[in-house]
């Protein structure tokens, strides 16, 4: 017999026992004596067991911060109103005089005449707004809409940059006005 022929099964005997002792261990935790792929502090060491064999055990334990999103800007612009919300793109800002709370009643088509300010992060306030009065309030739908004093914030699906076209517009069943600092119609 040739030297090579005799060193082919010795890979297959390795491979048989690495799968082996990983049929033994069974899938997650085992108590394995491999090094892990990062470096643990010293802060961070688990008790002998804790930590999953992928390092998953780690993360659980000491969660990194979710860095603060930045949502949509609410700020004070000039109108033929005087000083009223408009967002950060400038486009003008209004509120349905309808709703009486921070729940919103703008659904169908109504929503998409008076398309509601969604918040994918935190909203921010800009030249003039009080911060203390941006919220959010959840819709039915499941997003997330900005308020100001409480009260839902919407667009006109039609207006452009800058400009204010429909306050005290009716629609709706009720009137849609434009905002001043203070969260009251202008």
């Amino acid at each position: 017999m040739s030297d090579s022929k005799r060193r082919t099964p010795l890979p297959l005997i390795i491979l048989a026992g690495i799968a082996l002792a990983a049929f033994a261990a069974g899938c997650g935790g085992s108590d394995s004596d491999e090094a892990e792929p990062e470096p643990q502090s010293s802060e961070a060491a688990a008790p002998a067991g804790a930590a999953e064999a992928d390092g998953a055990g780690q993360q659980a334990q000491k969660p990194k911060p979710k860095p603060e999103k930045k949502g949509v800007t609410i700020t004070l612009a000039g109108s033929q109103f005087g000083e009223v919300l408009f967002d950060g793109d400038a486009r003008a800002i209004y509120m349905f005089d309808k709703e009486k709370g921070s729940e919103s009643e703008c659904y169908g088509d109504c929503a998409v005449e008076w398309p509601p300010v969604l918040a994918k992060g935190d909203p921010q306030a800009k030249g003039g707004v009080s911060g203390g009065k941006l919220g959010t309030t959840k819709r039915d739908d499941g997003t997330t809409q900005v308020t100001y004093n409480g009260r839902p914030l919407y667009y006109y699906q039609d207006d452009p940059e800058g400009v204010v076209l429909c306050h005290n517009v009716p629609g709706f069943g009720g009137l849609w006005l434009a905002l001043d600092a203070s969260g009251n119609p202008v």
